[in-house]
């Protein structure tokens, strides 16, 4: 599978599933147990290489602002339903996270920002059609810490200021 198909996967499950983050993944795990098991691990290895791609702290500050908090599990789910929004909004976000102000449409606070059932969609189709766990997939592991100068998420001001449109759009 090359970036092109998974990213076909991703985002013909968003829109099979109007956007719903839960649905996306059962879509998603119902669409991957037509596929050969090599190629759901190929999907995996994308997935998890992306994910650990947008473990930066100044996506997290972006989070942050638009989640009204984010803990570390939050910004975990927050990473894997961004590469559900597929990868123009994916890409946008890691280059310049303030630009989710305009990457995003509608956000519906009850089901937006998180995917956690994204992130598991792979390993569930894997084991449905193996009946084992997938294997190691073989990448580097993530950073033990995110990328990029920690943000003082407690701050107002200076999250205001590094991000300025999100602010604009979803805390004031």
């Amino acid at each position: 599978m090359d970036e092109t198909e998974f990213w076909e996967l991703i985002d013909a499950a968003r829109e099979s599933a109007e956007g719903d983050p839960e649905e996306q993944a059962d879509v998603l795990v119902d669409r991957l147990l037509q596929m050969d098991p090599e190629l759901v691990l190929d999907f995996a290895r994308h997935f998890e290489a992306r994910y650990n791609r947008a473990y930066r702290w100044d996506l997290w500050g972006a989070a942050w602002v638009l989640l009204d908090g984010a803990s570390d599990d939050a910004f975990d789910f927050f990473r894997c339903w961004l590469i559900g929004q597929g990868r123009e909004v994916y890409e946008g976000a890691v280059h310049e996270p303030d630009s989710l102000a305009e990457l995003l449409g509608e956000f519906d606070e009850e089901i937006d920002g998180d995917g956690e059932e994204l992130g598991y969609a792979a390993d569930e189709a894997y084991e449905q059609l193996t009946g084992t766990v997938a294997p190691d997939l073989g990448i580097a592991p993530a950073p033990a810490e995110p990328e990029g100068t920690p943000l003082d998420f407690e701050n107002e001001r200076a999250l205001a200021e590094r991000f300025p449109r999100l602010w604009d759009r979803f805390r004031e």
